[in-house]
């Protein structure tokens, strides 16, 4: 179905695996193309309710753009690589109305970094090392990462990263609030279905709201808060709230059916 992925839906959960190992699973135009395609579909598929993002093999999640392709780009070539790629995958990750985690199992370099970082949220292996190093380059990161590393660590860090094109591991990028949790690399995928398991046993109409509302806060939306009340409001329109409520009344475990 994909030149440069692998996908297993298995208990609700799409593993979608990047599967370039020959070159560090590195980001070019088919990557794109699959990953866009893949994206749609899982929304569009209603026994997808959580998404998995993964590199194949233990060294990368993804160490790069494939930079190949950069050598006969001009300005306005550059500009809309940059813009297919936003528009394409990055941001229909971020507003995905499912959750989707990234499980970053190595390097996350470059456009790699930005791509975990365009996920709802991150863990990693304890090998896993991020890093934004495209100044070496003579280049800044063009698929979101200047704005989401400034909103995921601050201004400062965020500065010092890309100016410098500094690696950080695992455990510094837990401390700076770029992953939730550090795993062994043989307990990652384990550990991230888990999590995602536990999501999936919640609201999903609640879920896909708050992905919106946490991601208006964190573009400082200035309609986040009237959003905020407006899709709380919505959520009493649904079953799920009815079934929620009752469960809790009746001291039992929810069942949702996501309507």
């Amino acid at each position: 179905m994909y030149q440069t992925l692998l996908t297993d839906l298995q208990e609700g959960i799409l593993t979608i695996t990047i599967n370039r190992p020959d070159k560090l699973n590195a980001l070019n135009k088919d990557v794109i193309g699959d990953l866009s395609k893949a994206i749609d579909e899982a929304i569009n598929n209603a026994e997808v309710k959580t998404i998995l993002l993964t590199g194949a093999g233990e060294k990368a999640f993804v160490a790069g753009a494939d930079i190949s392709e950069f050598t006969s780009l001009d300005a306005a070539g550059g500009a809309k690589l940059a813009q297919v790629g936003q528009d394409g995958v990055f941001s229909k990750i971020e507003n995905c109305p499912k959750p989707v985690i990234a499980a970053v199992n190595g390097f996350a370099l470059g456009g790699g970094c930005e791509l975990a970082m365009s996920c709802h949220f991150r863990v990693a292996a304890e090998n896993a090392e991020f890093g934004q190093p495209e100044v070496n380059l003579g280049l800044i990161p063009g698929y979101g990462g200047t704005q989401r590393m400034t909103q995921l660590i601050g201004k400062g860090k965020t500065m010092e990263l890309m100016m410098t094109g500094d690696m950080i591991g695992a455990e510094e990028a837990k401390s700076l609030g770029l992953v939730n949790h550090v795993f062994p690399q043989a307990e990652l995928l384990g550990k991230t279905k888990e999590i995602l398991q536990k999501i999936q046993s919640k609201a999903p109409i609640a879920i896909s709201k708050v992905i919106s509302c946490v991601n208006d806060a964190a573009k400082a939306d200035p309609n986040g808060f009237a959003n905020e009340v407006a899709r709380f409001g919505e959520c009493f329109g649904t079953e799920d709230m009815r079934e929620g409520t009752t469960a809790f009344l009746e001291k039992r475990k929810a069942v949702f059916n996501g309507k």
